[in-house]
């Protein structure tokens, strides 16, 4: 009998390879059935002009004018389940407007914030534009209470909002526990948590440092001492535990390489939430930098946009505000370059209405809710950034 082995060994790994790269479309395509391509849900505010602004910025300011009710309350989008207020969106407008010298207009939206505080300190998830939380199974999530306190200090209005930052700030305190860390809360994923993750520990980190400047500026010295105490167990665990990939939850096991050579974490993921660990959320630090490049990297989609992170659905859609995210985190360190191909990016795939839709499809279209607070809220961020630079707590 004729001896095939060798043919065999030969035959083998371009068999084995076939298979894999089958069972790979295959999920692929079960993977994107599962997740159906999003489509445009609705386009600009009804009582607004459809009249489309040629300037990105100038839109994305008519659009937060158009989502800004006369109370102050900010909505996250106009129709369904956006027409909420998210004190992290809120607190990212009231930034915006001041970052353009509407001082009048983000202190509206800080009034509306603090007439609505929680006496614990610890914000809702989302609230109705009268005030009220939103009566769901949603849980409140922790990083509110970072976010408030940076946009009160980035604002100017720490004396006339102080019991706002000082419960926030002191209900930062009080999570941490014996690791450093708080425990597990829902972020801007808006879903249950089982681990503490980076969406939660970066705006912490950046409204602690907000709530010490307030103080100290206030001559609050015992509330900035207690509150800085907080800010460096607070820094030490995240880098002791997050550092130096700083993904989206603590890496659970570190590969040791080669003598010399830096572990390598294994697990968490990349998140786009990374970039609140920078300008103009932080100072900025080679490592830190350098994980945001790889989050963007990681992140980027077909069509040229970024999702939240690498644990996100893998759909191929794009979503504004983490793209957003990192065209403000690239003007903030000085990378003109990559912030201006990102806003043209934006721009690009803006809707009939000139608005920033919430994500952009497979397809290259615009879909989900339009315009969303957040996205324009931050482009507006971007674009003062590359102007000059902004201020870092």
């Amino acid at each position: 009998m004729r001896d095939n082995s060798a043919r065999r060994v030969r035959w083998f790994p371009t068999a084995a390879i076939a298979v894999v790269l089958a069972v790979l479309a295959g999920g692929g395509a079960l993977n994107l059935a599962y997740y159906p391509q999003p489509a445009l849900v609705a386009d600009g505010v009804p009582h607004r002009s459809a009249q489309r602004a040629k300037d990105l910025r100038t839109q994305a300011l008519n659009d937060l004018d158009a989502l800004t009710l006369p109370s102050g309350a900010t909505l996250a989008g106009w129709d369904g389940p956006w027409r909420y207020v998210w004190p992290r969106d809120a607190s990212f407008v009231a930034a915006a407007r001041c970052s353009v010298g509407q001082y009048a207009e983000a202190a509206r939206v800080l009034d509306f914030l603090d007439r609505i505080k929680p006496t614990s300190g610890r914000w809702e998830a989302r609230y109705l534009e009268t005030g009220r939380p939103v009566a769901d199974s949603r849980e409140p999530q922790l990083d509110g209470s970072g976010w408030v306190p940076w946009a009160t200090w980035f604002c100017r209005t720490g004396a006339r909002h102080w019991d706002m930052v000082r419960q926030s700030a002191d209900h930062i305190t009080q999570e941490l526990g014996a690791n450093g860390l708080p425990q597990p809360s829902p972020d801007y994923w808006e879903r249950p948590e089982s681990e503490v993750t980076l969406g939660t520990v970066a705006p912490l980190l950046t409204g602690l440092r907000a709530a010490i400047r307030i103080a100290t500026e206030l001559g609050h010295t015992v509330e900035a001492e207690r509150w800085q105490a907080a800010l460096t167990t607070l820094s030490t665990a995240t880098e002791h535990r997050f550092a130096p990939d700083y993904p989206r939850t603590p890496a659970y096991a570190e590969s040791f390489l080669e003598p010399g050579l830096l572990p390598a974490c294994l697990g968490g993921g990349a998140d786009a939430i990374v970039t609140v660990l920078g300008p103009p959320f932080a100072p900025e630090r080679h490592a830190v930098s350098q994980a945001i490049d790889n989050a963007r990297a990681v992140s980027t989609q077909p069509n040229g946009g970024q999702d939240p992170g690498e644990e996100w659905r893998a759909d191929g859609v794009a979503w504004t505000p983490q793209t957003a995210l990192f065209a403000l985190s690239a003007a903030a360190r000085g990378d003109r370059r990559t912030a201006e191909q990102i806003l043209s990016w934006l721009d690009h795939y803006r809707t009939p209405s000139g608005s920033l839709p919430e994500k952009v499809n497979r397809d290259r279209q615009p879909a989900g809710e339009a315009p969303l607070g957040w996205t324009a809220a931050l482009v507006v961020l971007a674009g003062q950034a590359l102007d000059k630079p902004l201020p870092i707590p």
